[in-house]
Order: structure tokens, then C-alpha cells, then sequence
């Protein structure tokens, strides 16, 4: 009697064989639907040549105003056909500086980092299966699905704390913008000195180079002492020194300047605008002091990642309970028995207990405080600091210029009395050089006060006005006023 295999066991078998091809037809379809709404990878290539702006693409850039950090900005027209006053200047450094691209490239990545906190974590499926080695038997397998509890758990508190490092990248970006529009505005100012102090210290060089030419003629014919000479060359060697030493120093602040605002070398920005420095009034500054916590983007920045660490630190609280998955399975063994239950992992508290990191986020939360308290004790003392240095730069000022007119009135007598044959040459030099160096020691004074405000501006925005009171003027301001008053730290990151 031939020896038969039972048939049921071998339909039972291919019954088997089909469903695992449907079930992998099913898996294989799903994957392809997730696939579908994946990333695509894309090469980049490095840039090959310099970015830096030309003349010829300076004229054709525009900038929109709204976009800037300061009311004062915001409420300028950019249209630098005239030439750029001190407002275009800032502006074209907040639109092109690199450093600000670096930085608004960090703000794109902490925003990525916030929305990946933000997602639900995925699912674990776990699929096995065994084939039994002797016939008669069915394939065995076991489907699993499940999730992590504790990041689930953990999320919210992870969110907030990503939520808040976007905040205080985006307000440190917001206070790096208004560095860069001091360093700009002090650029302006010490270029405008530059170009106004050249043409003195050339006349006050050439009026030396003469006395000596004259004196060293009539030493040779023995008409002056030696020593005359000597002094007579000193004046004119220290005077060229000092005109050759401003040649330099523009030099580098037209460098420093088309780096800030990512100029090519060769562009020579036009700077047009007043240079007459208004008084500032202490009341006015006196109410930006008080107001500096909730205006100062530095400050509101730590104030956000003090948040930050605070959740951190919640987030460590919250890890400290036992790590818990849980999941179901669906099984069948060899000989077709199917099962269903649950299965759950947990971490026994016993040794560990996340204390480590409880105490690190504690330690960090601690400095960050201490940190905030650091910045703004810095923060009154240089304000302070610059209100001093700027009364006694007004004092200069107010000096320098109540001599000129007399020294102009003197130099331009010794002028017509020179002309008349009436005083000698060495007369006439020292009353042109005497007006000539307070003319270069008012110019001075007024840079230094202009500077000082500049500063004040850049460690209290926009609550106090430009240096220039008439700068923003220069051309035509499309909103009317610059709102001054406007918490500018605090609404900037909705304006992103």
C-alpha cells in the first residue's frame, strides 16, 4: 500500500504561501505610499567665485524696508541714487552682511530642530517567522506594533524647549542685526571724518612744507639759525605723518565698511548726509534704561533660553519615572494555534534613575540665571559708562567750536596781512595752522560724540534718535514718523 501524504496539510501549506505573498504585497504597497512623501536627495555644489557686490549690481539693488530691525529702518527708503546717507548704510548692511546670512542660516536650522520636536515618534512594528523543518506543520509567525509611551510623555516639555531656543536664536539674530547696524553707523561717521579732515591736515601739510622750503633758503644764504631749520622741518615732517597716518586709517575703514555690507574692494560707497550731532535728552534716555529688560534683544534672548532650560530641565524631571513601551502582538505557531496579547517594556528605576542628568540640567538652569544676571548688570554699567564719556565728548565740542570763530577771524586777518607785506611768513602759517588744528580738534569732538550716541543706540535701539537728527530726512520717509517707541526686540520675531 503506497505510503500518502495527507493532502490538507499541503493545500494547508500553499494556503500559507499566498498569504504571505498578499501580506507582502500589502507591506510592499504601504511602503511605497510612505516613500512617496519622503525627502529627495539633491547635490548642492560649493559657489566657484566670490558673491561680492560690484558697482554695476550695487545700483540695481533693492531692498525692502520693513523687513529691518529698527522702527528708524523700517520707516526709510532705501533709494541710494542721490548717494547713501547713515540709514542706507545700515540698511544695506542688515540686507547683505555675511555674518547675518550665517546667522539666518542658524535661525533655519533651530526652526528645523523645533519642528522635529514637535513630531510623534513612530511606531515599532516587529514581523517574524519560522518555517518548520519536518512536513505536516504550518509556518509560524508573530506581528507586533507598538510605541513608546515615555516619548510621548516627554513631548510636550521638549517642544517648549525647542520653541523657546527658536525664540532666542531669532532675538540673538535680531540683537546681532542691531550690532551690525552700529558698526555700520560708526563706519559712516568715521568715514564722513576722514573725508571732511583730509583736506585740512593737506592744507595744514603744505602750509609747513613751505615754512620750511622758505627757511631752509634762507639758512643757506645765512639769514636763519640752524636750529630754525630743524624746527621748521620737525613741523613739516609731523604734519605730512599726520595726514599720511588719516590716508591710511581711511584706508582700512573702507575696507572694514564693504566688508561689513559685502561690497567687492573696488566699490567707493558715495556718503552723503549731515554732520551736525543733536543733543540728546535725558529723559528720554533715562526711560530707555528703565525699560532696558524688555527691549534689549540680548536680554530677551536669555530670558528665552532661560525658558528653554527650564523645560529641559522639566523634560529630566519627567525622565525619571521608569522608560515604558507597550505594544501588541498577533502570533500563530506550528501547528496553527493563534494568539493575541500585549507586550510591555519597562526600565526598573533601581540604579540610575536619570538623577545624572536631573542634576546636569538643574546646574545648567543655575548658570543660565546666573548668566541673565551678568548681562545686565554689564548692560547698566556701559550704558552709564557712554552717558559720561558723552557729556564729556559734548563739553569738547562745545569748547572746540566756541574757539573757532575767533581763530578763523585771526588766521583770516593774518591772510590779508600777509598779502600786504605786513607780518612775515612764519606769522601768517601759525595763524593759518592754529585754526586749521582746532578745525581738525572740533572734527574730532564731533566724531567722538557721534560715536558714543551710535553706541548708546546699539545697547538701547531705537529709544533714543540718530546722531544725525537729519539723516533719516535725506530722502523721503514713507511712513511719516519712526515710531521710536516701538518694542522692536520684542515684535521681531513675528516679523521673520
Amino acid at each position: 500500500m503506497p505510503c500518502l501524504l495527507p493532502r490538507a496539510p499541503r493545500n494547508r501549506v500553499g494556503s500559507s504561501t499566498i498569504a504571505s505573498s498578499r501580506a507582502a504585497l500589502a507591506a510592499t504597497t504601504f511602503a511605497i505610499t510612505l516613500l512617496s512623501g519622503c525627502a529627495v536627495y539633491h547635490a548642492k555644489p560649493l559657489p566657484s567665485s566670490d558673491s561680492l557686490l560690484t558697482q554695476a549690481a550695487l545700483a540695481r539693488v533693492q531692498i525692502d524696508p520693513a523687513e529691518m530691525p529698527l522702527p528708524e529702518l523700517a520707516a526709510h527708503r532705501f533709494d541710494p541714487s542721490d548717494g547713501f546717507d547713515m540709514e542706507d548704510v545700515a540698511i544695506l548692511a542688515v540686507a547683505n552682511n555675511p555674518d547675518l546670512r550665517l546667522a539666518r542660516d542658524d535661525l533655519g536650522i533651530a526652526q528645523a530642530q523645533a519642528f522635529s520636536a514637535g513630531l510623534l515618534p513612530d511606531p515599532q512594528v516587529s514581523v517574524s517567522s519560522d518555517y518548520p523543518g519536518a512536513a505536516g506543520f504550518s509556518r509560524a509567525f508573530s506581528y507586533g506594533l507598538s510605541m513608546d509611551v515615555m516619548a510621548i510623555v516627554t513631548r510636550s516639555a521638549n517642544k517648549k524647549s525647542a520653541d523657546a531656543t527658536v525664540s532666542k536664536t531669532d532675538l540673538g539674530l535680531l540683537w546681532q542685526e542691531w550690532q551690525v547696524v552700529a558698526q555700520a553707523r560708526q563706519l559712516f561717521v568715521k568715514a564722513r571724518f576722514q573725508n571732511d579732515v583730509l583736506p585740512l591736515l593737506a592744507q595744514q601739510a603744505e602750509l609747513a612744507q613751505t615754512r620750511y622750503v622758505r627757511t631752509a633758503h634762507a639758512a643757506s644764504e645765512h639769514n636763519v639759525t640752524a636750529d630754525t631749520t630743524t624746527a621748521a622741518l620737525t613741523a613739516w615732517q609731523d604734519a605730512r605723518k599726520q595726514y599720511a597716518d588719516i590716508q591710511h586709517a581711511r584706508e582700512q575703514t573702507h575696507h572694514d565698511l564693504n566688508a561689513l555690507v559685502g561690497l567687492a574692494p573696488e566699490v567707493d560707497l558715495p556718503l552723503v548726509g549731515a554732520a551736525a550731532v543733536e543733543p540728546l535728552d535725558a529723559s528720554t534716555l533715562d526711560a530707555a534704561v528703565a525699560a532696558l529688560p524688555q527691549r534689549r534683544p540680548d536680554l530677551i534672548a536669555l530670558q528665552a533660553g532661560y525658558e528653554a532650560q527650564e523645560q529641559k530641565y522639566r523634560a529630566a524631571i519627567l525622565n525619571q519615572f521608569p522608560s515604558l513601551s507597550v505594544g501588541f502582538t498577533r502570533q500563530r505557531d506550528t501547528s496553527e494555534i493563534y494568539t493575541s496579547g500585549f507586550a510591555i517594556n519597562l526600565t526598573l528605576p533601581v540604579f540610575n534613575r536619570n538623577r545624572g542628568n536631573i542634576a546636569i540640567e538643574q546646574a545648567t538652569r543655575q548658570r543660565l540665571a546666573d548668566e541673565y544676571q551678568d548681562r545686565l548688570n554689564t548692560a547698566y554699567a556701559d550704558i552709564a559708562h557712554l552717558r559720561a564719556d558723552n557729556a564729556l565728548a559734548g563739553q569738547q565740542l562745545a569748547q572746540d567750536e566756541a574757539a573757532l570763530p575767533a581763530l578763523n577771524e585771526a588766521a583770516a586777518r593774518a591772510h590779508d596781512a600777509y598779502a600786504a607785506h605786513n607780518i612775515v611768513l612764519g606769522q601768517y602759517v601759525d595763524a593759518q595752522s592754529a585754526a586749521l588744528a582746532r578745525q581738525v580738534d572740533a572734527a574730532m569732538a564731533r566724531e567722538a560724540l557721534a560715536e558714543q550716541r551710535i553706541s548708546l543706540q546699539a545697547l538701547l535701539g531705537s529709544a533714543i534718535p540718530d546722531p544725525y537728527a537729519d539723516a533719516p530726512a535725506a530722502h523721503d520717509n514713507t511712513n511719516g514718523s519712526t515710531h521710536a517707541s516701538s518694542d522692536a526686540a520684542t515684535n521681531a520675531p513675528a516679523n521673520r
